[in-house]
C-alpha cells in the first residue's frame, strides 16, 4: 500500500510539474515554425538611408521646400514617388532636375538649380525618394 501512495504522489507531482519538459520544447519548436519573419523595413536599407542623409544636409536646401508626406513649396517626396516608375531613365531625369533644376511639372514655382549637390549625389537622393513610393 505504500508503495502504491509513493508511486501515486511521484506520478501525480510529475504531471503537476509539466512531466519531462518535452512537451514544452515540442511546442516551443512548432511556435518557432509558424512565425513569420517581419518583413525588412526599407529604413534598413543603405540606399534608403545615404539618400535621406544627403537630402537631410543643411547645405543641400532639400528640406526647405520639400517634405516626405507634405506638400510646402514643392510637391511631397512620396507624391514624386508616386508619380514617377523607380527606372533608371526616371533616376537620370530626376537627377539631372535637382541639380539644374526645372519648371511646370508641379505648378508654376520652379526648382532652382542645385549645382553643389554632384550628379552621383543627386541620383542617391532620388532613389531614396523614390523608394517612399506607395505601395
Amino acid at each position: 500500500m505504500k508503495k502504491l501512495l509513493f508511486t501515486s504522489a511521484v506520478v501525480l507531482l510529475f504531471v503537476a510539474c509539466g512531466g519531462s519538459g518535452n512537451d514544452q520544447k515540442e511546442a516551443t519548436k512548432e511556435e518557432s515554425k509558424t512565425e513569420t519573419p517581419a518583413a525588412p523595413s526599407i529604413s534598413d536599407d543603405p540606399v534608403y538611408q545615404e539618400g535621406l542623409a544627403l537630402v537631410a544636409k543643411p547645405e543641400n536646401l532639400c528640406l526647405t521646400c520639400h517634405k516626405v508626406d507634405e506638400k510646402l513649396t514643392g510637391p511631397a517626396y512620396r507624391d514624386v514617388a508616386n508619380k514617377y516608375e523607380n527606372t533608371p531613365e526616371n533616376i537620370k531625369m530626376l537627377s539631372e532636375k535637382v541639380v539644374k533644376g526645372g519648371s511646370g511639372v508641379w505648378g508654376d514655382v520652379a526648382m532652382p538649380p542645385n549645382p553643389a549637390v554632384n550628379p552621383a549625389d543627386a541620383e542617391k537622393m532620388v532613389k531614396y525618394i523614390l523608394m517612399l513610393r506607395n505601395k
